[in-house]
Protein backbone atom coordinates (compact mmCIF):
# COMPACT_ATOMS: atom_id res chain seq x y z
CA UNK A 1 0.00 0.00 0.00
CA UNK A 2 1.21 3.50 -0.90
CA UNK A 3 -0.12 6.40 1.12
CA UNK A 4 0.55 10.14 0.97
CA UNK A 5 -0.58 12.86 3.33
CA UNK A 6 -0.58 16.59 2.69
CA UNK A 7 1.61 16.51 -0.41
CA UNK A 8 2.56 20.05 -1.40
CA UNK A 9 4.78 21.05 -4.32
CA UNK A 10 5.35 24.76 -4.95
CA UNK A 11 2.23 26.32 -6.38
CA UNK A 12 1.25 23.17 -8.25
CA UNK A 13 0.03 20.78 -5.51
CA UNK A 14 -1.72 21.79 -2.31
CA UNK A 15 -2.11 19.34 0.58
CA UNK A 16 -3.10 16.26 -1.43
CA UNK A 17 -3.94 13.01 0.38
CA UNK A 18 -3.81 9.71 -1.48
CA UNK A 19 -4.18 6.05 -0.50
CA UNK A 20 -3.53 3.26 -3.00
CA UNK A 21 -4.55 -0.14 -1.71
CA UNK A 22 -2.72 -3.25 -2.87
CA UNK A 23 -4.60 -4.89 -5.73
CA UNK A 24 -6.39 -1.71 -6.78
CA UNK A 25 -6.59 0.20 -10.07
CA UNK A 26 -6.46 3.94 -9.29
CA UNK A 27 -6.86 6.73 -11.85
CA UNK A 28 -5.82 10.34 -11.28
CA UNK A 29 -7.71 12.69 -13.58
CA UNK A 30 -8.22 16.39 -14.08
CA UNK A 31 -7.95 19.20 -16.61
CA UNK A 32 -4.67 20.30 -18.17
CA UNK A 33 -2.57 21.91 -15.43
CA UNK A 34 -4.56 20.31 -12.59
CA UNK A 35 -1.41 18.77 -11.08
CA UNK A 36 -1.75 15.14 -12.20
CA UNK A 37 1.82 14.58 -13.41
CA UNK A 38 3.14 16.66 -10.52
CA UNK A 39 1.38 14.32 -8.09
CA UNK A 40 2.80 11.07 -9.48
CA UNK A 41 6.28 12.54 -9.90
CA UNK A 42 6.19 13.82 -6.31
CA UNK A 43 5.04 10.40 -5.08
CA UNK A 44 8.01 8.75 -6.79
CA UNK A 45 10.55 11.28 -5.52
CA UNK A 46 11.13 12.81 -8.94
CA UNK A 47 10.07 16.21 -7.62
CA UNK A 48 11.03 17.66 -4.22
CA UNK A 49 8.24 18.09 -1.67
CA UNK A 50 7.54 21.34 0.11
CA UNK A 51 5.35 19.46 2.55
CA UNK A 52 3.70 16.14 3.26
CA UNK A 53 4.65 12.53 3.98
CA UNK A 54 4.77 9.28 2.01
CA UNK A 55 4.55 5.76 3.42
CA UNK A 56 4.83 2.25 1.96
CA UNK A 57 2.88 -0.50 3.73
CA UNK A 58 2.56 1.80 6.74
CA UNK A 59 6.29 2.56 7.01
CA UNK A 60 7.37 6.19 6.40
CA UNK A 61 9.55 6.68 3.31
CA UNK A 62 12.23 9.30 3.91
CA UNK A 63 13.58 9.30 0.35
CA UNK A 64 11.02 8.02 -2.18
CA UNK A 65 13.44 8.64 -5.05
CA UNK A 66 15.72 5.83 -3.87
CA UNK A 67 13.03 3.62 -2.27
CA UNK A 68 10.19 3.57 -4.83
CA UNK A 69 12.24 1.98 -7.61
CA UNK A 70 11.97 -1.35 -9.51
CA UNK A 71 10.83 -3.85 -8.41
CA UNK A 72 8.70 -1.98 -5.87
CA UNK A 73 7.52 0.42 -8.56
CA UNK A 74 7.98 0.98 -12.29
CA UNK A 75 7.14 4.25 -14.01
CA UNK A 76 6.05 4.88 -17.58
CA UNK A 77 6.32 8.64 -17.96
CA UNK A 78 4.25 11.11 -19.92
CA UNK A 79 6.98 11.78 -22.51
CA UNK A 80 8.16 8.35 -23.72
CA UNK A 81 11.68 8.09 -25.09
CA UNK A 82 13.37 5.35 -27.08
CA UNK A 83 17.08 5.13 -27.78
CA UNK A 84 18.96 4.23 -30.96
CA UNK A 85 19.25 0.58 -29.96
CA UNK A 86 17.43 -2.70 -30.46
CA UNK A 87 13.88 -3.13 -29.23
CA UNK A 88 15.22 -5.65 -26.71
CA UNK A 89 17.78 -3.16 -25.35
CA UNK A 90 15.14 -0.41 -25.15
CA UNK A 91 12.90 -2.71 -23.13
CA UNK A 92 15.44 -4.19 -20.74
CA UNK A 93 17.91 -1.30 -20.20
CA UNK A 94 20.31 -3.79 -18.66
CA UNK A 95 17.69 -5.82 -16.79
CA UNK A 96 18.71 -9.51 -16.71
CA UNK A 97 15.50 -10.80 -18.28
CA UNK A 98 14.87 -13.31 -21.05
CA UNK A 99 13.40 -12.78 -24.50
CA UNK A 100 10.29 -14.60 -23.29
CA UNK A 101 9.96 -12.02 -20.51
CA UNK A 102 10.28 -9.22 -23.08
CA UNK A 103 7.69 -10.79 -25.37
CA UNK A 104 5.27 -11.27 -22.48
CA UNK A 105 5.60 -7.59 -21.54
CA UNK A 106 5.05 -6.55 -25.16
CA UNK A 107 1.96 -8.75 -25.34
CA UNK A 108 0.55 -7.14 -22.20
CA UNK A 109 1.18 -3.78 -23.88
CA UNK A 110 -0.75 -4.89 -27.02
CA UNK A 111 2.39 -4.88 -29.17
CA UNK A 112 2.50 -8.50 -30.32
CA UNK A 113 1.22 -7.77 -33.86
CA UNK A 114 3.68 -4.90 -34.25
CA UNK A 115 6.50 -7.20 -33.13
CA UNK A 116 5.45 -9.92 -35.58
CA UNK A 117 5.67 -7.39 -38.43
CA UNK A 118 9.31 -6.57 -37.61
CA UNK A 119 11.66 -8.85 -39.61
CA UNK A 120 14.34 -8.74 -36.90
CA UNK A 121 11.87 -9.06 -34.00
CA UNK A 122 13.38 -8.02 -30.69
CA UNK A 123 16.64 -7.32 -32.53
CA UNK A 124 15.05 -4.52 -34.58
CA UNK A 125 16.88 -1.25 -34.11
CA UNK A 126 14.41 1.46 -33.10
CA UNK A 127 14.73 5.00 -31.84
CA UNK A 128 16.20 8.09 -33.53
CA UNK A 129 18.33 6.19 -36.08
CA UNK A 130 16.36 2.98 -36.31
CA UNK A 131 12.83 2.06 -37.25
CA UNK A 132 10.54 5.02 -36.74
CA UNK A 133 7.62 3.98 -34.60
CA UNK A 134 4.27 5.75 -34.41
CA UNK A 135 3.33 7.66 -31.29
CA UNK A 136 1.06 4.83 -30.19
CA UNK A 137 3.77 2.24 -30.74
CA UNK A 138 6.28 4.25 -28.70
CA UNK A 139 3.75 4.56 -25.89
CA UNK A 140 3.12 0.81 -25.83
CA UNK A 141 6.84 -0.01 -25.87
CA UNK A 142 7.28 2.38 -22.95
CA UNK A 143 4.49 0.58 -21.08
CA UNK A 144 6.20 -2.77 -21.83
CA UNK A 145 9.49 -1.39 -20.49
CA UNK A 146 7.78 -0.81 -17.14
CA UNK A 147 5.81 -4.08 -17.24
CA UNK A 148 8.86 -6.29 -17.86
CA UNK A 149 10.16 -5.22 -14.44
CA UNK A 150 7.15 -6.89 -12.77
CA UNK A 151 6.74 -4.17 -10.13
CA UNK A 152 4.49 -4.28 -7.09
CA UNK A 153 3.10 -0.91 -8.24
CA UNK A 154 2.89 0.18 -11.88
CA UNK A 155 2.64 3.95 -12.42
CA UNK A 156 1.54 5.09 -15.89
CA UNK A 157 1.31 8.79 -16.77
CA UNK A 158 -1.10 9.44 -19.65
CA UNK A 159 0.46 6.87 -21.97
CA UNK A 160 -2.79 6.13 -23.81
CA UNK A 161 -3.15 9.57 -25.45
CA UNK A 162 -1.98 8.34 -28.89
CA UNK A 163 -3.94 5.06 -28.81
CA UNK A 164 -7.25 4.41 -30.50
CA UNK A 165 -10.17 3.59 -28.24
CA UNK A 166 -10.14 -0.20 -28.80
CA UNK A 167 -6.38 -0.59 -28.37
CA UNK A 168 -6.57 1.35 -25.13
CA UNK A 169 -9.41 -0.80 -23.81
CA UNK A 170 -7.41 -3.93 -24.57
CA UNK A 171 -4.30 -2.46 -22.93
CA UNK A 172 -6.07 -1.79 -19.62
CA UNK A 173 -7.88 -5.14 -19.79
CA UNK A 174 -4.59 -7.03 -20.11
CA UNK A 175 -2.74 -4.98 -17.49
CA UNK A 176 -5.61 -5.27 -15.01
CA UNK A 177 -6.01 -8.99 -15.67
CA UNK A 178 -2.43 -10.23 -15.97
CA UNK A 179 -0.16 -7.32 -15.09
CA UNK A 180 1.04 -5.91 -11.75
CA UNK A 181 -1.33 -6.27 -8.81
CA UNK A 182 -1.53 -2.53 -8.16
CA UNK A 183 -1.80 0.17 -10.82
CA UNK A 184 -1.79 3.98 -10.63
CA UNK A 185 -2.74 5.70 -13.89
CA UNK A 186 -2.95 9.34 -14.93
CA UNK A 187 -5.68 9.50 -17.57
CA UNK A 188 -8.78 11.34 -18.72
CA UNK A 189 -9.84 8.53 -21.05
CA UNK A 190 -13.12 6.66 -20.70
CA UNK A 191 -11.62 3.15 -20.72
CA UNK A 192 -9.36 3.84 -17.74
CA UNK A 193 -11.95 5.74 -15.73
CA UNK A 194 -14.61 3.04 -16.15
CA UNK A 195 -12.17 0.34 -14.95
CA UNK A 196 -10.94 2.25 -11.88
CA UNK A 197 -11.57 1.06 -8.33
CA UNK A 198 -10.77 4.62 -7.29
CA UNK A 199 -10.72 7.90 -9.22
CA UNK A 200 -8.91 10.92 -7.79
CA UNK A 201 -10.12 14.18 -9.37
CA UNK A 202 -7.66 17.05 -9.20
CA UNK A 203 -8.58 20.69 -9.81
CA UNK A 204 -5.85 23.35 -9.63
CA UNK A 205 -3.64 21.20 -7.45
CA UNK A 206 -6.31 20.13 -4.96
CA UNK A 207 -8.50 17.03 -4.65
CA UNK A 208 -11.97 17.89 -5.96
CA UNK A 209 -13.36 14.39 -5.50
CA UNK A 210 -12.51 10.74 -4.95
CA UNK A 211 -14.40 7.48 -5.37
CA UNK A 212 -15.70 5.29 -8.16
CA UNK A 213 -16.76 6.91 -11.42
CA UNK A 214 -20.56 6.51 -10.95
CA UNK A 215 -20.37 8.11 -7.50
CA UNK A 216 -18.28 11.01 -8.78
CA UNK A 217 -20.62 11.66 -11.70
CA UNK A 218 -23.30 12.21 -9.07
CA UNK A 219 -21.30 14.20 -6.51
CA UNK A 220 -18.43 15.99 -8.28
CA UNK A 221 -19.15 18.80 -10.79
CA UNK A 222 -15.56 18.75 -12.07
CA UNK A 223 -15.81 15.02 -12.82
CA UNK A 224 -19.06 15.55 -14.71
CA UNK A 225 -17.48 18.32 -16.77
CA UNK A 226 -14.41 16.22 -17.61
CA UNK A 227 -16.50 13.14 -18.40
CA UNK A 228 -18.83 14.87 -20.84
CA UNK A 229 -15.89 16.54 -22.59
CA UNK A 230 -14.18 13.17 -22.97
CA UNK A 231 -17.30 11.46 -24.33
CA UNK A 232 -17.55 14.14 -27.00
CA UNK A 233 -13.85 13.85 -27.86
CA UNK A 234 -14.00 10.06 -28.18
CA UNK A 235 -17.15 10.21 -30.31
CA UNK A 236 -15.41 12.65 -32.65
CA UNK A 237 -12.33 10.38 -32.78
CA UNK A 238 -14.41 7.35 -33.71
CA UNK A 239 -16.32 9.33 -36.35
CA UNK A 240 -13.00 10.43 -37.89
CA UNK A 241 -11.87 6.79 -38.10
Amino acid sequence: MLEARGLTVGGRLHGVDLRIERGSFTVVTGAVGAGKSTLVRALLGLLPLDGGTISWNGVPVADPGTFLVPGRTAYAGQVPRLFSATLRENLLLGLPASDDDARRALELAVFERDLAAMPDGLGTVVGPRGVRLSGGQVQRVTAARALVREPDLLVVDDLSSALDVETERLLWERIAGRGPATVLVVSHRQAALERADQVIVLDRGRVAGRGRLPELLESCPEMRRLWHAELIAEAEEQAAD
